[in-house]
């Protein structure tokens, strides 16, 4: 699961999960957007009703493809990382299952001066760290000082341009204040708070490599007992909990870069709360009504689409008609369909169709080989030796596309997209790569083409995607810049009119889709599994989501 808290400049996370998305809360932007979920019970529950008695206890062992990348969200990029630092932190606010904040250290909504230039928090003060200090507004502004700090280059830098500063009125309120009114403030108000007692002595340039990255203090319902790179993660519950002490004493989160392998530990019983992928459903599906061990979460709405992206600074992606033509080429329907098992709803823009400011009103470029041909050879690119690969200017059409390694839904996707290029002359080389490796070249920019997500939570604003600033300040890693985009994201993100802001929004979504800097392919739907006597959780969301609330009953 590559991350939750995304979606602009900041609340962006790597869908890298094991299954085809996931993460709501990592990869950030949103601001109202339902969920599209089950309305039906969960498969293999008890349908009698009956009252069951709650358990104090018991161990909730889940899996990721990859280790986090640390435990400070300023750093943090993929949903693994927001998962586990949301068990160990708590935050000013979360982001519920319709992309609203609600308070978690803070008391009650922001409060904003007339010309919102101002916002004010309240926060409660009756936290404590793990260590047994209080969380105070200290630790709020301290926290919040370190992505303003001009040695911070994390890739969170851009959510944070707009504020000017942060401030301690009183011992429970602190006040931001923004350069300019900023309607995506929200994305703000999720990151963890950190302990100024254990951090002050950090440097910021020190700070993501710092122990305490590694083994954390923070405030959130878990705490972290140990983590052994490669091979597992444990929490146990944070007695001192400031919602009261969670149900469940234990969490376990093994590495397992393999989706399948981790479908075969689910069935053996070593995992009990994962992520079931497409390609995988039939077989637990079967398991879960035989051995009565499990029960299936379906349909679960998520804020993830994915998609090919071309590194925009290579000649092959320059080119706005190539792209689309590459998009034409791809029969994504047939990935949906097929791969996905029909699991995911086909995308053609960068907003996920759960979102309020989703529209379908955008260019679009169906499945036309034929017509992809024709594009390619109007743009100078003909098979001029009979090698059967297109040519132009003495440079042949053929790339390397990298994807994850062990998550099987993106290799068959990408094995399909390698095999319909090469009907239209372009010869693609699949490339899986190690989970951290794969995100060090994302990140870094050391990639020609990919397959890959986004997980998007919170406001929908998508600078931090989209705006060229964004590619040194945040997740623009393709290189893609357009002045008029760049305008639209500036005016919306001054713009608290959410009519008018829908109206700016849908016309980012048509530039994107028009322009193809990524194929955009699909927004999936997640299944979850969870033990049969499992009870507590939220059918809206997926993976470790609210488990301070999980039970198990007898």
């Amino acid at each position: 699961m590559l991350f939750k808290k995304i979606g602009k400049a900041g609340n962006i996370a790597l869908a890298t999960l094991m299954t085809t998305a996931l993460l709501l809360s990592a990869c950030t932007s949103g601001g109202g957007g339902t969920a599209t979920t089950s309305e039906k019970p969960a498969d293999g529950a008890a349908a009698n009703g009956s009252k069951k008695e709650k358990v104090d206890g018991g161990e909730i062992n889940t899996a990721y493809l990859l280790d986090p990348q640390g435990f400070i969200r300023f750093w943090a990029t993929t949903t693994v990382s927001s998962e586990v630092i949301e068990l160990v932190f708590s935050s000013l606010y979360d982001f519920n299952d319709k992309q609203e904040i609600v308070p978690d250290l803070a008391v009650g909504q922001p409060q904003f001066s007339q010309d919102k230039k101002e916002m004010t928090i309240k926060i409660r003060n009756d936290a404590k760290f793990s260590d047994g200090k209080p969380v105070t507004a200290d630790d709020v502004v301290f926290t919040y000082n370190i992505p303003l700090n001009p040695d911070y280059k994390g890739p969170r830098k851009g959510t944070f341009e707009k504020l000017a500063k942060i401030e301690k009125t009183d011992d429970t309120t602190v006040k931001f204040t923004f350069k300019e009114p900023h309607a995506g403030y929200i994305d703000m108000l999720i990151y963890n708070i950190l302990p100024q007692h254990l951090l002050k002595d950090v440097a910021v340039k020190d700070m993501e490599k710092s122990t305490f990255a590694k083994q954390p203090v923070g405030s959130g319902p878990y705490r972290l007992e140990e983590w052994k790179q490669g091979q597992y993660l444990r929490f146990v519950r944070n007695d001192s909990y400031y919602g009261g002490k969670p149900a469940i004493e234990k969490i376990s989160a093994k590495i397992v870069p393999d989706a399948n392998a981790m479908m075969a530990q689910l069935q053996a019983g070593e995992i009990n709360v994962v992520a079931v992928p497409a390609d995988n459903l039939q077989a637990i599906e079967q398991f879960a009504k035989t051995s009565g061990k499990i029960k299936l979460q379906k349909g679960i709405g998520t804020g993830t689409y994915m998609f090919a992206a071309w590194n925009l600074t290579n000649p092959l992606f320059q080119d706005k008609s190539v792209r689309q033509a590459l998009t034409m080429a791809i029969d994504r329907q047939g990935i949906v369909d097929n791969i996905i098992e029909g699991q995911g709803k086909l995308v053609h823009s960068q907003t996920s169709p759960s979102y309020w400011s989703f529209t379908d009103n955008v260019p679009k470029f169906p499945y036309d080989p034929e017509k992809a041909k024709k594009i390619l050879a109007d743009a100078g690119w003909k098979d001029t030796d009979g090698d059967n690969i297109l040519e132009k200017n003495g440079q042949k059409f053929e790339f390397e596309m990298q994807t994850i390694q062990g998550n099987k839904v993106r290799e068959k996707a990408l094995t399909v997209i390698q095999q319909q290029l090469k009907k239209v002359g372009i010869s693609v080389q699949p490339r899986i790569v190690e989970g951290s490796a794969f995100t060090k070249n994302w990140m870094g920019k050391n990639f020609v083409a990919l397959f890959h997500g986004w997980s998007i939570s919170g406001d929908p604003n998508p600078q931090g995607i989209w705006h060229s600033t964004a590619m040194e300040t945040g997740s623009n890693y393709i290189s893609y810049k357009n002045p008029e985009v760049d305008r639209l994201i500036d005016e919306d993100l001054n713009t608290f009119d959410m009519n008018k802001r829908k109206e700016l929004l849908a016309k980012i979504d048509a530039i994107i889709a028009e322009e193809q800097p990524y194929t955009f392919i699909y927004s999936p739907t997640a299944t979850m599994a969870y033990p049969a006597t499992l009870e507590g959780f939220n059918p809206n969301r997926d993976a470790l989501k609210e488990v301070e609330k999980w039970y198990f009953t007898k």
